[in-house]
């Protein structure tokens, strides 16, 4: 046998994003798999996405002012990083400690990247619960992971 492989902590992580889907997601994590998660590494992840800029020079007169594209993108960088920390203080009134990963791009593509990237071994995100037409014009983040990441996938739905 492995000891050192044994000796590794196992690895999930939670995405969530500013929606209520995500933080329902993480709560219902740490409710129900206490246990699984007490003794292992938790990773809560977010991504920011890639700000479309189109309208700024319509809305300043042809010029789009640099440090206004740098405020709105700061701005965004304290909005996921104050999701990151309410949600570290959640699973902190469970006793559980966490890390917290945020990126800048297309959310899917990024939580399968930080799968492969921190070795993750279960992935939990919520979902949206898009009907079929929504998803095919909004695409469904939780559908792309589950097909693309290479270790199980938790899909948490909020339940009315």
């Amino acid at each position: 046998m492995n000891m050192e492989g044994e000796k590794k902590k196992k690895k999930i992580m939670v995405a969530i994003d500013e929606s209520e889907y995500g933080n329902y997601a993480l709560e219902w994590a740490l409710q129900n798999l206490y246990d699984s998660i007490a003794n292992k590494e938790l990773l809560l992840f977010t991504a920011q996405p890639i700000s479309d800029f189109n309208y700024l020079p319509a809305s300043s007169y042809g010029s789009t002012p640099p440090e206004l594209i740098e405020n709105i993108q700061e701005f965004q960088k304290k909005v996921a990083l104050n999701l990151l920390n309410q949600a570290k203080d959640l699973c902190s009134k469970y006793g559980i400690a966490a890390e917290t990963v945020t990126e800048v791009g297309d959310p899917k593509e990024l939580i399968c990247e930080a799968v492969e990237k921190f070795k993750i071994q279960l992935l939990v995100l919520g979902s949206h619960s898009r009907g079929a037409l929504q998803r095919v014009f909004l695409g469904s983040v939780s559908n792309y992971c589950v097909q693309h990441v290479k270790c199980p996938v938790l899909v948490v739905k909020k339940t009315e």
